[in-house]
């Protein structure tokens, strides 16, 4: 009996001691798995500084290697601008002469003046005449943000191109020029057909007008075209009125022979395509998505 008891103490005692090892071996795995398991993550994070260090480092590359390209795109706007000025001012002179010469006192004969002052004063609502110059007031002869010429408008003109291409008119050139007031284009619809601008829109109401008198017989040699935006206004455009004023289609009879000995020819025009209410300047227009409010371009 006490053999086994001694027996069974010892064998208690060698498990005892075996036990330590085992459990200080299982505590150090531990340790040394959270020591890989940081580790791994400090390489990671180290890894995504670099990435982004490295991104940070590309764009400011790029930022210096496009600093001689920026120089050279503001210079190349530069000259774009000046060149566009130079036309302006290029168009702005040959208007100032234009308005000079169809100002002048009994240049145009009476007769001519007579039958443009009957003309203007049966189309009150549509035309004024006055120095030479038969004004097409835009807001009655297209619809707002358009440059279709309306059916009356097209009546109106067949009339005036008769007097144009009488005796008394017909060898006078004409200069038509387009103007708008100072709102800006912002309709998408008006946009879509071409009228990016004020610069597009008076140019292609004053190309409609001479398409206009064309069909009319009047000879395009006779003709120039040009479009002024809202660089020339007549009114304040601080008021509708003023506005509407200045939306104008000018018509410059000058008192200058054709100078050209060649022989005058009538050519059909492409014609403008057909535009609807809905591409109003100034007036609301139904698409999607909707636009801006009623007095939008």
């Amino acid at each position: 009996m006490k053999q086994f008891v001694i027996l069974s103490g010892l064998t208690s005692l060698a498990m005892l001691a075996g036990c330590v090892p085992i459990e200080r071996y299982n505590a150090l795995k531990m340790e040394n798995r959270a020591l890989e398991e940081g580790l791994s993550t400090a390489r990671a994070e180290s890894a995504e500084q670099r990435a982004r260090a490295e991104a940070l480092q590309n764009q400011i590359n790029a930022l210096n290697a496009a600093g001689g390209d920026m120089t050279g795109l503001v210079n190349n706007l530069n000259q774009r601008l000046a060149a566009k000025q130079a036309e302006i001012d290029e168009l702005n002179k040959r208007y100032a002469e234009a308005l000079a010469r169809a100002g002048q006192a009994g240049n145009l004969p009476a007769p001519l003046t007579d039958e443009l002052s009957k003309f203007a004063a049966a189309n009150p609502d549509l035309v004024t005449f006055e120095n030479g110059i038969v004004k097409f007031k835009s807001d009655v002869t297209f619809d707002l943000g358009d440059a279709t010429l309306k059916p009356k408008a097209k009546e109106v003109i067949t009339k005036f191109a008769e007097i144009l291409n009488s005796p008394n008119a017909k060898g006078y050139e004409l200069l038509v020029a387009g103007h708008t007031d100072s709102t800006p284009v912002s309709n998408p619809v008006t946009i879509q057909k071409g009228h990016k601008n004020n610069w597009y829109l008076s140019a292609h109401r004053a190309i409609s007008v001479v398409d206009e008198l064309i069909k009319q017989q009047v000879s395009p040699q006779r003709m120039g075209a040009v479009g002024y935006a809202d660089q020339r206004p007549i009114a304040s455009n601080a008021t509708e009125k003023g506005r509407e004023a200045n939306r104008r289609v000018e018509v410059l009879i000058l008192p200058t022979q054709i100078r050209s000995s060649a022989a005058p020819t009538v050519t059909e025009t492409p014609k403008p395509a057909p535009q609807t209410p809905a591409n109003n300047k100034d007036a609301g227009a139904t698409v999607n998505p909707p636009v801006a409010p009623a007095d939008n371009k």
